[in-house]
């Protein structure tokens, strides 16, 4: 099921949301999740909604918030040291937030989930159930706050509790649970059920049990009165046994309660008329100007500076999920063609960061890449590339080829999730309509991906004229956060219905 746009002119319910969610940019972010949080709510409230965020307070996020207060000190039976709610502001922006102080769960180095060394945090299952506790009780309404949402949105298995915790709660808002991607489920085993002293009635085939452990992320898919993920593809994607990761067939029980909207992408963040990260703005009806950021690319990654050589970009992790393998398995083939460069940006699996390392090494003025991440270099790889490649194998929604296509970078991806849905091929009835807007590839094989670039390097040799209509094809779709908006104001209000639909009955 996919949401259609509402009529711009189409009068719209007003409602109060609390989004939930363990990170967001640019308090704390490892992923798109971060991206998401802070986008999503802040749309929805130019759209008229009383939308909030709430997320655990991490040492970076309180140090970064404006308008800091303290709202509440609660009493959490069983947890370590004290536990205060604090309210402020996003520092970009006007977005209320609330911060879940418990500083013996989430004052510590490293990410949310890991630490230093990248080992998953022993006490996760307990720093995440203790999160889940407070959003429960903030969704049912604190005193001190004076105020109660219509609407709970959960978001991936750090939240999944929630909804489970107030499920059978009279009077509890209509609860929705997005999952960004599936693979991460919060698993654990029985003692640690047992531990954390849930209600031994969520341990079913009904509730959080999976294959003799417990799952976060089930908590919130069973109890919700929606579920949904971040594209349409996807959300069919996942209701097979190839990318259901075990919750296939859950998937599909749940009918129309299950559904894809896809992500959009920060219009005030990335806009490459305004970007201070870049050297030379420009937009599509100045799209030459771009050529500049192609020479400062190149500078900045110790490149020679060639306005005419084709260059190719990656922004990422650097793991298989991402098909990097695959990229490094054409490179031979890809330094023949002569004219090109590839420039990478990323961190993960040792292995491939050390492979891309030692063919940076071999080919200094062809391929250059950055271990790590920073934003502004980020920024500047969208820009400067002429084409961006993202062969991931599977990709639940993908930003950077939304990042791509406003940049006027043309994205080469492999047919999957949301690239799926936001690229389209340039195949001879796209072209024709003008509607091309990149290159897809239907198998995550190194042949295939081959296949796909070098239709893309023929195209901006041979047909430079199309070349042109697929980048402004691309610059001028409508990818914003308030289309997505209006997609989950719909949603909400089904949950809505839904719920109120369920509570009738069974007060009947």
């Amino acid at each position: 099921m996919q949401y259609n746009d509402q009529a711009n002119d189409a009068p719209l319910p007003s409602y109060r949301i609390l989004v939930a969610s363990s990170e967001a940019h640019p308090l704390v972010k490892t992923g798109g999740l971060g991206d998401v949080a802070s986008s999503l709510p802040y749309a929805l409230r130019d759209l008229g909604h009383d939308a909030r965020l709430i997320l655990p307070a991490y040492p970076g996020a309180k140090k970064l918030i404006r308008e800091m207060r303290l709202v509440t000190e609660l009493r959490m039976p069983g947890a370590i040291g004290p536990v205060q709610v604090l309210s402020g502001l996003l520092p970009d922006r006007d977005l209320p937030l609330y911060l879940v102080d418990a500083p013996a769960y989430f004052c510590r180095e490293g990410n949310p989930y890991t630490d230093v060394s990248g080992r998953d945090w022993g006490d996760n299952p307990e720093r995440f159930l203790l999160f889940s506790r407070v959003i429960a009780l903030l969704a049912m309404g604190l005193p001190t706050l004076d105020w109660r949402p219509d609407v709970l949105h959960c978001n991936d298995w750090q939240t999944g509790l929630a909804p489970a915790l107030i499920r059978d709660l009279p009077e509890r808002p209509t609860t929705v649970f997005t999952i960004h991607n599936l693979a991460y489920q919060g698993l654990f085993d029985r003692g640690t059920f047992d531990r954390l002293g849930l209600p031994g009635a969520l341990w079913s085939l009904s509730g959080i049990e999976f294959h003799h452990r417990m799952s976060f992320i089930k908590g919130g898919i069973v109890f919700s009165d929606r579920v949904n993920t971040v594209s349409p593809r996807y959300a069919g994607e996942v209701r097979t046994q190839r990318f259901g990761c075990g919750l296939d067939g859950l998937l599909r029980q749940l009918g129309g309660r299950f559904s894809g909207i896809l992500n959009g992408i920060d219009y005030d963040t990335w806009n490459p008329a305004t970007d201070l990260a870049l050297p030379q703005n420009y937009d599509a009806e100045h799209v030459h100007l771009k050529a500049e950021n192609k020479l400062e690319l190149q500078t900045l990654f110790h490149l020679p500076r060639d306005e005419q050589v084709f260059v190719l970009g990656y922004v990422g992790r650097l793991v298989e999920q991402k098909g990097v393998d695959l990229i490094i398995d054409i490179l031979p083939r890809l330094l023949e063609t002569g004219r090109v460069q590839l420039v990478m940006q990323g961190s993960g699996e040792r292995g491939l960061e050390q492979a891309l390392e030692a063919a940076a090494s071999a080919h200094s003025d062809r391929v250059s890449v950055y271990v790590g991440y920073d934003e502004a270099r980020a920024h500047l790889i969208e820009a400067g590339s002429d084409a961006f490649l993202m062969p991931s194998r599977f990709e639940p929604c993908g930003l950077n080829q939304m990042y791509s296509l406003r940049y006027g970078t043309v994205p080469v991806v492999h047919k999957t999730g949301g690239l799926a849905d936001t690229v389209i091929d340039a195949d001879d009835g796209a072209l024709a309509d003008g509607t091309a807007n990149g290159f897809l590839f239907d198998d995550p094989t190194a042949d295939a991906l081959w296949w796909a670039l070098e239709r893309t390097l023929r195209m901006h040799r041979e047909r430079p004229d199309q070349w042109r209509q697929i980048i402004l094809s691309g610059m001028r779709a409508d990818l914003s956060w308030q289309a997505s908006a209006r997609r989950y104001i719909g949603f909400y209000g089904e949950a809505i219905a839904s719920h109120e639909g369920l509570s009738a009955a069974v007060g009947a």
